[in-house]
């Protein structure tokens, strides 16, 4: 019989460097954004600036965040 741990059979290794790239990328798109946007265009409509600033901040987050939640809280409370 295999061990199974509390949240199954989870890669935290893998899951904490996904979040963080994944939260990387969202931060670049959203940032890149608004620097092509504002350098090859001119300006942005109100919504597009909307979006990429939610963009980068949730990018923000999650890539703070993964690292903490897969990579020292939820190995720790298996």
């Amino acid at each position: 019989m295999v061990a199974r741990g509390r949240y199954g059979n989870l890669d935290y290794p893998s899951l904490t460097k996904a979040g963080f790239l994944l939260g990387l990328a969202m931060f670049l798109v959203g940032v890149g954004g608004e620097y092509v946007g504002y350098a090859y265009f001119g300006g942005l409509p109100g919504w597009e600036e909307t979006l990429l600033y939610l963009l980068a901040v949730i990018g923000l987050l999650v890539g703070f965040v993964s690292p903490f939640v897969f990579g020292v809280f939820l190995p720790l409370t298996e």
